[in-house]
């Protein structure tokens, strides 16, 4: 499903050659680069709300770089609810996904023409400040008394919080299914939830709001995060070059000093 630079270059060109030739052909005045090569105009992103901290700060950066685009306020949420509404026919420029699956689900549509994994990440427990209930792993969530929350199943969160579970063999009923992860720690930081199986970049993120438990194995359920420019980016030359800065050194940086790992 990820396929090389060269593929995503060669497809994301043939797409601004295209955009070229359309805006020429009926007088549009759609910016989708400077005379000089450099891009301009707007661009739309679609990430995974796990990505909502270093996604802001990497736009800002690109911005900087960048200063003829407009990084447009990034729409963030659950990467399968961000799926369903590309294909069914939401516009973006650049989709970020928190698993491989939903991005298939792009590609498959032929939204995409292909997708780079630019970071990894794991899930930890997140419980409230001092760890009240001596919550240890994911055995003591089978606790009955415990109220636990988790993503639902079809989002990469659930997936992976049902393999861990199923890995360990623990069986829990969480008392609801969030449609992002986003959903799961604010739960678990009102002190609706005693716990919630979310990702170690969010627990990093919400600072002395929750403490994190980590999980036994966590590493052997990584999830891979993808990102590619859309076959149908109104800005493709904007598009390719945040795909690009996502990529580079200073964009693996920033990723880094958020938690996320290599891909």
């Amino acid at each position: 499903m990820i396929s090389r630079s060269a593929h995503r270059r060669a497809a994301a060109t043939g797409v601004l050659a295209a955009a070229l030739v359309f805006t020429g052909c009926t007088g549009g005045t759609a910016e989708v680069g400077g005379g000089d090569g450099r891009p301009s105009g707007e661009l739309t992103i679609f990430a995974a709300a796990s990505l909502s901290g270093a996604f802001d700060e990497l736009a800002a950066q690109f911005e900087a770089q960048h200063p003829d685009v407009d990084v447009l306020p990034i729409s963030y949420d659950g990467s399968s609810v961000l799926a369903t509404q590309l294909i069914e026919g939401a516009t973006a420029d650049v989709f970020a996904s928190a698993d491989e699956r939903n991005m298939t689900k792009v590609t498959d549509a032929g939204l995409a023409a292909g997708a780079e994994a630019f970071a990894t990440n794991t899930m930890q427990l997140a419980v409230a400040p001092g760890n009240r209930d001596r919550i240890d792993g994911l055995p003591a969530l089978a606790d009955d008394d415990l109220i636990v929350v988790m993503c639902a199943a079809e989002v990469p969160c659930g997936a992976t919080a049902r393999a861990l579970l199923d890995a360990a063999g623990v069986e829990v009923t969480p008392a609801s299914e969030e449609q992002n992860v986003t959903a799961v720690l604010a739960k678990v930081k009102s002190g609706e939830a005693d716990a919630g199986l979310v990702y170690r970049t969010d627990i990093a993120a919400a600072g002395d709001a929750v403490e994190a438990v980590d999980i036994e194995g966590a590493a052997t359920a990584t999830n891979v995060y993808p990102l590619s420019t859309l076959t149908d980016a109104a800005n493709p030359g904007a598009a390719e070059a945040f795909v690009d800065f996502v990529l580079s050194d200073d964009g693996q940086a920033v990723l880094r000093d958020f938690g996320f790992g290599a891909p």
